[in-house]
């Protein structure tokens, strides 16, 4: 029954949310299923913009004008596309990475990585305008969609179906497809975003040759060993000689335009005169992850000859010197990435760690927190959570280490323990398990033991028996791993007869002992 139950529940939630959640494609016009709202995706994109920009090395700062430009190419691009009046936002991001991405709502960003691959502005118009297309055609909540509705199967025994309105249909889906936006697109998205894309281009006097050349050179990049790290471009837009022909097919069928070369290169001249600063920076990077701190400061030694202002470089020092055990340098290059840059909290979390270590502890939290509201970091919430802890501020603590403890390495595996030390504080109830035994004589006797790593004392047990509910306090103290008996009161039952209820116990409450 409890299975036929299911069964029931998840066709008619499945037959709800069909009913309620069809819409249409702005960009094909056809029908699909979207468990979000236009204002919901807006709302959800502008929340995670800001976070993911700043864990993928934040806004590129040295260059405003580059800002401008492409900032400028997106929006006369996106005044052709289906949705117009979404609140677009275009970033070049500081990655050398190839890589560009949409969120719901229109907030898109390309690296500064991609934008050295790419020889015009026609070939930049071919990457806006298929992020644009994401956005327009609302493929992020289709994606987000479809994982709610997989998810919803092993959901259905507790959920009611007239207790999901749309506004917590929507809440589900953001929770359980929160990453869909940069996680793989779908073959017919891709072919979708480059079709339409490239109507747009064409639409705003691009040639659209620029998105065949694109993809052309997407596919030699894949086939190349050497380019490995390209794997998180191809993660999210996976290339194929599928998409180079029908982007060749589709060329035919529109105009040719503008390729703006001039424009285009002028305006990524920073980055050009700054490319064998990345490229030692680069170097560096591969030299710690060798945990060979002197190579890699001898590549950020010309990485910072070369480009002085890029904060990042000095965030490498910093770690750099911090593994030589050199705390004092490590300080002032931490000190100096947080001056050239104050908007990334890279510079922050990383001195605010090292003076934390150090026994600067006030200063070091200042830092931490200033991290954590530009991005909430595994490393961050761990620090915050073991202060709030110290404060005995345990429901706070809780949240942070709750934050914290799925990450990997030293840091979840610190949360994880902590949390439980927070949670032994905050729910001692939990860690006492109670059973209740017979003895010879017929009383019947509570077993208690302490499942805790600190001593548990004052435990309220409720014990029901025929009907009556009894409460029993015990107040002495339970050492951690330890079983005591406790007198029931309830005595002289030798044997339960047909039908009677035997007695059950329950743990109400309990206090950590001082």
């Amino acid at each position: 029954m409890h299975v036929e139950r299911i069964k029931v529940i998840y066709l008619l939630l499945l037959t709800t949310l069909f009913i309620t959640s069809c819409s249409v494609n702005p960009v094909t016009g056809q029908n699909e299923f979207l468990l979000m709202s236009k204002q919901q995706e807006i709302t959800l994109g502008e929340t995670n913009y800001s976070p993911s920009r700043q864990a993928q090395g934040g806004d590129y700062y040295l260059d405003s004008e580059l800002q401008n430009y492409v900032a400028g190419v997106g929006k006369k691009l996106a005044t052709f596309s289906a949705q117009p009046d979404l609140p677009f936002e275009f970033v070049v991001i500081n990655n050398s990475i190839p890589n560009a991405w949409a969120l719901p709502g229109g907030k898109i960003a390309i690296n500064r990585g991609l934008l050295m691959y790419l020889e015009d502005e026609a070939q930049l118009a071919a990457v806006l305008s298929h992020e644009i297309v994401h956005a327009a055609a609302r493929h992020s909540a289709a994606q987000m969609s479809r994982g709610t509705l997989l998810s919803l199967g092993v959901m259905a025994a507790g959920v009611s179906v007239k207790e999901k309105e749309n506004d917590q249909l929507y809440s589900l889906a953001s929770q359980v497809g929160a990453a869909a936006w940069l996680a793989k697109y779908g073959r017919d998205d891709e072919l979708e975003a480059d079709y339409y894309g490239m109507e747009y281009m064409a639409q705003a006097g691009y040639d659209p040759e620029g998105a065949v050349e694109l993809q052309q050179t997407f596919v030699s990049l894949n086939t190349d060993k050497a380019t490995s790290f390209l794997s998180g471009l191809f993660a999210s837009h996976p290339p194929s000689m599928r998409r180079v022909e029908a982007n060749r097919i589709k060329a035919k069928t529109l105009p040719s335009g503008d390729r703006g070369r001039t424009r285009f290169q002028a305006a990524i001249r920073q980055l050009k005169e700054d490319e064998l600063a990345y490229k030692a920076a680069e170097k560096a990077t591969e030299a710690l992850e060798k945990k060979d701190p002197r190579s890699a400061l001898s590549s950020l030694d010309k990485a910072v000859a070369l480009q002085p202002d890029e904060f990042s470089f000095w965030v490498l020092r910093g770690t750099a010197w911090k593994a030589l055990d050199k705390k004092d340098n490590a300080d002032k290059a931490f000190s100096t990435a947080i001056r050239k840059n104050r908007d990334h909290f890279s510079g922050y979390l990383e001195r605010g760690i090292l003076r934390h270590e150090n026994g600067l502890k006030a200063e070091g939290l200042a830092d931490i927190k200033r991290s954590f509201a530009l991005l909430p970091t595994p490393a961050a919430s761990y620090y915050l959570g073991k202060a709030e802890m110290s404060a005995k501020n345990y429901a706070k603590a809780e949240d942070y280490f709750y934050l914290a403890a799925n990450a990997r390495g030293n840091i979840g595996g610190l949360s994880r323990k902590s949390l439980q030390v927070v949670q032994q504080q905050l729910y001692p109830e939990r860690y006492i398990s109670a059973e209740l035994v017979f003895n010879p004589a017929g009383d019947v006797v509570v077993s208690l033991i302490n499942n805790a790593t600190v001593s548990i004392a004052y435990i309220q047990l409720q014990i029901r028996y025929e009907g009556v509910l009894k409460t029993i306090i015990w107040k002495d103290k339970i050492q951690p791993k330890t079983r005591v008996m406790v007198s029931s009161g309830i005595g002289g039952i030798k044997a339960l007869a047909r039908g009677q209820e035997s007695p059950k116990v329950h743990i109400i409450a309990a206090r950590i002992a001082e």
